[in-house]
């Protein structure tokens, strides 16, 4: 379904005033559609072009919005009825391709409204009429009220400005005031087929209507005829009633929504009152900070003094430092060349002693030969001392046999045998 956004109306989502005003201007253009090729520009959901349909040869609605188009397709159809996605400031039809054209709440949304009027005067015949018809803009902001301006509207009219604008374009211009009134109806109880109204109206008042409804034509018009539609819903104190009670309903509802409103408001000024404590809080919180901003913004003070002077003692150190490194860098070249000659000296003792010490580990050498010999021959004479010592203690031992001999001591005795010392 098709959504009602307030400017597009959909029956059936709608209420039934806003119904029948709408209804209204297409009964009021029913009457001249007999027997014609009608066009309805901004046909919307398509509604009005099939009241038409039932007098006119055919009828073809234009709408820009393709699922307003597509909505009327599925909804209304007819032999004599179709249904294109055009805009109404170009047409896709040929000169004089309709006897009537009608265009109800159109102009005021389009840019180029004179463009939309050029358009609809090429389409229609030569003895062709064209009902168009636009909200008062001087009640319709009033009736608004806080809503404020129609946001869908590019351009709301008054009156005169409305004329003017038609008289631009069409040499004849009928205009009629629309008006939604209060009236009493006598209908029997068998349907009859004749009508007879009675309208007791002052003067017309264009600045006080809810709508100006114009037939626009080449050709001079004849007549202007006061026009009222009776709808099927014309009881209106029943209805009026409904309204009533569904209003009641609804200022329940907001009541209900005022009482939780003003709880909200009342928890809403507690908590506001927690806020404002803890703001006044937060304040003196901050004002004892800012305190100490200061007090740190003038130590911050005194501490770039100082550091302004011991960057200028920095300074005066860095020349007295770069002068002593001069000094240091000729002493480190004085000296530099002092161990080169050093080193040369060093050099040459290293070669000397180099040249000594070969020598004297070859005397070495030679020493250690002879030290090995002399080792060698001490360990043969300690050998030969050892077997000399061996045999000359068995020769001891023999000697002491002997000695020991009875045959020795008995030759003693008689002066017989060799004399042995006594060691």
């Amino acid at each position: 379904m098709a959504e009602f956004t307030g400017e597009r109306l959909i029956p059936g989502e709608v209420d039934v005033d806003l119904l029948n005003e709408h209804m209204a201007r297409y009964a009021f253009a029913a009457r001249l559609a007999r027997g014609k090729r009608v066009l309805d520009a901004g046909c919307g959901a398509g509604y009005g072009s099939a009241e038409l349909a039932q007098t006119a040869v055919s009828v073809v609605g234009v709408d820009v919005a393709p699922e307003a188009v597509e909505f009327a397709r599925r909804n209304y159809r007819g032999e004599n009825l179709s249904f294109q996605a055009a805009s109404c400031t170009a047409l896709p039809f040929a000169d004089g391709a309709f006897d009537l054209a009608v265009g109800f709440e159109v102009i005021e949304h389009l840019e180029d409204w004179r463009g939309f009027l050029r358009e609809v005067l090429r389409v229609l015949a030569p003895a062709g009429q064209f009902i168009v018809s636009t909200p008062n803009k001087l009640y319709y902001t009033e009736s608004r009220g806080e809503q404020g301006a129609n946001p869908f509207h590019v351009h709301e009219f008054e009156f005169e400005e409305f004329r003017e604008e038609l008289l631009a374009v069409f040499p004849h211009v009928a205009l009629f005031l629309e008006n939604h009134v209060e009236g009493v109806t006598f209908q029997p109880h068998e349907a009859g087929h004749t009508f007879e109204v009675r309208v007791d109206a002052g003067e017309p008042a264009p600045a006080e209507s809810h709508f100006f409804v114009a037939v626009c034509a080449r050709r001079p018009q004849m007549g202007n005829p006061i026009f009222v539609y009776v709808p099927r819903a014309a009881n209106v104190l029943r209805e009026r009633e409904r309204h009533i009670l569904l209003l009641e309903q609804e200022l329940a509802t907001k009541d209900e929504w005022l009482d939780k409103v003003q709880r909200d408001i009342a928890q809403f000024d507690r908590e506001h009152q927690k806020l404002l404590t803890m703001f006044r809080e937060q304040q003196e919180a901050l004002e004892r900070s800012n305190e100490w901003a200061e007090e740190l913004n003038r130590e911050v003070q005194e501490r770039r003094a100082r550091v302004e002077a011991l960057q200028a003692e920095v300074a005066a150190g860095q020349e007295a430092a770069r002068a002593m490194a001069e000094q240091y860098a000729a002493k480190v070249r004085e000296l530099e060349e002092d161990i080169r000659g050093k080193t040369q000296w060093a050099r040459d003792v290293e070669t000397s002693l180099k040249a000594e010490v070969d020598k004297q580990t070859a005397e070495l050498v030679k020493a250690v030969e002879a030290l090995h010999a002399s080792e060698k021959e001490l360990h043969e004479r300690t050998e030969w001392a050892l077997q000399l010592q061996e045999e000359a203690r068995l020769l001891g031992e023999q000697v002491a046999l002997f000695r020991g001999s009875r045959w020795v001591k008995l030759g003693r005795k008689v002066g017989l045998g060799p004399v042995v010392p006594a060691s």
